[in-house]
């Protein structure tokens, strides 16, 4: 289903933590995409420019969670989660504890 916002870009702002915060060095993106992008792309992206292990079997891996406006993708669409202007999409690694 067609978005208000396909056919033009959105800025988004991606957020990122711990060793991904690392990886990618600062805190904070902006980004501008396509408007009929979706979680799976801008992941994908990440993937490729920053070399982020975020992957596995298809999937975002079980121990990370993305969230869009604070709201985990995986109760929304998972990878297939529609984006729209102005959207924070944060990536948070695994968390190790005990």
């Amino acid at each position: 289903m067609p978005t208000a916002f396909e056919g033009r870009d959105v800025t988004l702002e991606l957020r990122f933590f711990a060793n991904f915060r690392e990886a990618v060095g600062q805190k904070v993106l902006e980004r501008d995409v396509d408007g009929d992008t979706i979680v799976g792309d801008v992941l994908s992206d990440l993937v490729a420019e920053y070399d982020l292990d975020l992957f596995e079997d298809g999937d975002i891996r079980p121990q990370v969670s993305v969230m869009k406006n604070g709201k985990d993708v995986y109760h929304l669409d998972g990878l297939d989660t529609p984006l729209e202007d102005g959207d924070t999409l944060s990536v948070f690694p695994p968390v190790a504890g005990g």
